[in-house]
């Protein structure tokens, strides 16, 4: 890649951008928009990257400043800006900070720099999008919801389920009854893969594969299971009370310290179990929440969801080995297609952008806020204990500030 002459300028380096990347230049809100929002994106990898993508397209957002400590994501992230704008490139997200005219900023960072980084932010005097999950440990989740309830900015954490127009249908089929009183969920996120970046540079290795390395991540639960936390969490209108959880490094024998298979059992206050596994070497179904009611299963995919009604088996008895009375054959029922809102992880963090500018313009919370996102900290820290321990852990009240 051709690179760009940095010039710098006041503690940060001044670009135009050689490549435009406006994706979706024609989303629009339905309210006519007189405030532009100048935002700055810290963390340019992949996920800030594709981020100011999206803010490219969505009026009423102006990127006009980037930041990341890695010279050659710095380049890429600045890169996507279009060459119709200046924007500021800086390696130091504080002096990136100190630009009062910037109104609003991205965290895409590595997990254990979310709190600094908001908190910072917010003594900025400026409005918070931080991506999940939204903090690492119990005494940064606390730092962070405590500095957000002096703060009159708003603070949004990056669990764009809130923001899915097709995950919004779905709870309110849920609080409508359409799968009755809930049971249990069951959710996992599968692939087949080492979950690793390509690394050209060997001093860079804990930088890049930092969702590799305790000290920055936590791994499956945090950065996968975490969105199913969620919704599990808003569905139930509930926080887990109790955790137990197995994990371990089991097939990828490569130096990494986090987890390359996780499953967590958590119990919510009526005794409902949820499950959540997140497996690196086996694919099979990849992505997959199970709403299980006495009246039916959802079972919901990224862009997808089916309902399976109960009621309708038709158990047949018989002799097997000679066992009188053992299970022969049943006859299940068709899963059923819903009508629903399309839906796909781009588009809705597409729509959680959206959300931030309007929840920014009209002073408004935001659904996915500063205390759905602690409680979800909360709940990944307590699956992390559980794995760590082999103990359960439970909900306290008296650590978990919210």
């Amino acid at each position: 890649m051709r690179r760009k002459d940095f010039i710098l300028n006041t503690g940060g380096l001044i670009l135009s951008s050689f490549t435009s990347a406006n994706l979706l230049a024609s989303v629009h809100s339905s309210n006519s928009l007189n405030s532009q929002i100048n935002i700055g994106v810290i963390g340019t990898g992949s996920r800030g990257q594709g981020l100011i993508k999206l803010l490219n397209g969505i009026k009423g957002f102006n990127v006009v400043a980037a930041c990341d400590n890695i010279p050659f994501r710095l380049e890429e992230g600045i890169s996507l800006i279009p060459t119709t704008k200046i924007a500021k490139a800086y390696s130091d997200y504080r002096k990136l900070l100190d630009d009062k005219n910037i109104d609003a900023i991205i965290v895409s960072t590595p997990l254990n720099t979310h709190d600094q980084i908001s908190i910072d932010a917010l003594d900025a005097d400026k409005h918070v999008y931080c991506e999940k999950t939204m903090t690492k440990g119990i005494s940064a989740t606390q730092n962070l919801v405590k500095k957000s309830k002096l703060s009159n900015k708003i603070f949004q954490t990056g669990h764009q389920f809130h923001s899915s127009r097709m995950y919004s249908q779905l709870v309110d089929l849920i609080n409508d009854g359409k799968v009755g009183n809930i049971i249990s969920i069951e959710a996992q996120w599968n692939r087949n893969g080492d979950w690793r970046r390509v690394v050209k540079n060997p001093l860079q290795e804990r930088q890049i594969n930092w969702r590799m390395y305790r000290e920055y991540s936590y791994g499956l639960l945090a950065e996968l299971s975490a969105h199913q936390i969620d919704f599990a969490n808003w569905i139930l209108d509930d926080t887990p009370k109790k955790a137990i959880g197995f994990g371990g490094i089991n097939y990828w024998k490569d130096g990494r310290e986090t987890y390359d298979n996780t499953k967590v059992v958590y119990e919510y206050s009526n005794g409902l179990k949820a499950t959540f596994t997140s497996l690196t070497a086996n694919a099979k179904d990849g992505y997959k929440i199970m709403v299980m009611g006495d009246k039916g299963t959802l079972t919901i995919y990224q862009d997808s969801a089916w309902f399976y009604p109960e009621g309708e088996y038709t158990p047949k008895y018989g002799d097997v080995d000679g066992v009188s009375g053992a299970t022969t054959n049943w006859s299940q029922s068709k899963g059923l297609p819903l009508d629903l809102i399309e839906s796909d992880t781009n588009r809705a963090t597409l729509q959680a952008l959206i959300d931030f500018r309007d929840s920014i313009l009209n002073n408004k919370k935001p659904l996915s806020n500063i205390t759905t996102g602690a409680n979800v900290a909360y709940a990944v820290e307590m699956g992390i204990q559980a794995m760590d321990t082999n103990k359960v852990i439970e909900w306290n009240d008296d650590q978990f500030i919210l």
